[in-house]
């Protein structure tokens, strides 16, 4: 196989609590990250020299995608190179995780097609240098992270459907977590109050603030749910048990704003694919 498609998943946060801020900048936090069956189409092709290009049809950030496929070729000194294409889907700066699904989705795909055979843990330690993110796209289940990040435990999360609103403004994720105002003091939440909404994001205050076009996305969301910011933003999501409930009230959005539906999933749709191929390659496939 030469040519390789993915959906590179997005994610939300079903909760974020900052913990405190460590010596060396860094914050603890506890997050439960919820993977999303909507994602970025990327294609992989593989040539037949060693030259890596990435075609994302705009910009992305500090190009991590590059970055990873190098990163990969270097640790390993494959000699293959692969031109990269990106259909982005999942809004830039709306605190989905594009960009690190991207940088995550390379690795695990072009360990596979490259034939390298690296390891989940080598594949994890990889991710850690390219972003604080990347390592929850690695592992592709939902799950909960705490540490600053690293410490990942999957967790099974109910069947349910989501509606995102994008309100078409970037948020620095750096800006909000070196500003003086943002709440660093919570306490963890249990399991228990983060599947059942109760924990909440603990920049919604702070973002609010500094860009009210998100507090009036909660406030029209109110009415049909309990609304919460992913990450630092941009996008904000609802929770419905049924694709029916999120698209009625989709279709009452303002035209001002644009969302979708989606459903969230135990296991990202990369590791589906792969599963599959390497199910298909076994020879009792």
């Amino acid at each position: 196989m030469k040519d390789l498609k993915v959906i590179s998943p997005a994610k939300i946060n079903l909760n974020l609590k900052i913990l405190g801020r460590r010596n060396d900048g860094y914050h603890n936090i506890q997050t439960l990250f919820q993977i999303l069956k909507f994602g970025d189409e990327m294609t992989f092709s593989i040539g037949s020299g060693n030259k890596i290009t990435v075609d994302a049809g705009q910009e992305i950030e500090n190009n991590i995608v590059l970055d990873a496929a190098k990163l990969l070729q270097e640790k390993t000194s494959s000699a293959i190179g692969c031109h990269i294409q990106i259909n982005k889907k999942i809004p830039l700066g709306g605190g989905m995780g594009g960009g690190s699904s991207n940088a995550a989705t390379t690795l695990l795909v072009l360990n596979h097609l490259w034939k390298i055979n690296l390891s989940k843990t080598e594949l994890l330690e990889m991710g850690r240098r390219l972003g604080a993110d990347v390592p929850i796209f690695i592992i592709g289940e939902s799950a909960l992270a705490e540490g600053i990040g690293e410490k990942l435990r999957p967790i099974v999360t109910e069947k349910q459907w989501f509606l995102i609103i994008n309100p078409h403004i970037s948020i620095s994720t750096h800006k909000i977590f070196s500003h003086p105002e943002l709440t660093r003091n919570s306490l963890p939440s249990k399991i228990s109050a983060i599947l059942d909404g109760r924990s909440d994001n603990d920049c919604t205050k702070l973002v609010t603030k500094l860009y009210p076009e998100i507090l009036e996305v909660l406030d029209w969301l109110k009415n049909h749910g309990k609304p919460k910011l992913t990450g630092t933003g941009a996008c904000i999501f609802c929770s419905f048990k049924s694709s029916n409930e999120a698209n009625w009230v989709l279709k009452d959005l303002p035209e001002k704003w644009s969302g979708f539906v989606t459903e969230g999933v135990s296991v990202s749709s990369v590791h589906e694919t792969l599963d599959n191929l390497k199910i298909g390659a076994s020879p009792s496939g």
